[in-house]
């Protein structure tokens, strides 16, 4: 059983002007390309969601008492088993959820912070690998596996980052 315990409630919860703030990741890895060359592949980690089908980045609520990079930090642990460097933000995301509507925000609104996670560790245990599974995907084909489009505009932003960061 895993040590670590993900945080449930909604008492830590924050919100701004209606809406739930959120955040989350683009956990990331280089993968070799399998002939002799160095080239190296860029993979992004996703997990599936226990409400439905498609694949999403993990991503949660951002507690009162942690900083908006540390929420995105915990819950790449928390669902998708993962440790690394946290790099730039992607940008912030409205989205509205089904699942989440409450007094705060009935109408589920969220704004998602999302950042760049270069995976250094995966956790054998983590908390929610009893109902999460994790895939590590080529990005053309996780921009065909996202279940939100705001996720798929996430993506967008990091291969663009990334190629800005790193490649050029």
């Amino acid at each position: 059983m895993s040590e670590l315990v993900a945080r449930t409630g909604r008492h830590q919860q924050r919100y701004e002007n209606g809406y739930r703030l959120v955040a989350g990741c683009v956990p990331f890895r280089y993968k070799n390309c399998g002939d002799s060359s160095s080239e190296k592949i860029v993979e992004v980690l996703m997990i599936n969601s226990p409400s439905g089908p498609g694949l999403l980045f993990p991503k949660g609520g951002w507690e009162n008492d942690e900083t908006v990079e540390e929420a995105a930090a915990r819950e790449a642990i928390e669902e998708a088993g993962v440790r690394g460097d946290l790099l730039d933000c992607l940008g912030c995301y409205e989205f509205r959820s089904k699942t989440h509507q409450d007094e705060f925000s009935p109408e589920g609104w969220c704004k998602a912070a999302m950042f760049a996670l270069f995976v250094k560790e995966e956790l054998e245990l983590w908390p929610e690998q009893n109902t999460r599974n994790r895939s590590w995907l080529a990005v053309s084909e996780a921009l065909g596996s996202l279940r939100h489009a705001w996720m798929r505009d996430a993506l967008e932003r990091f291969c663009k980052w990334h190629e800005d960061k790193f490649v050029s």
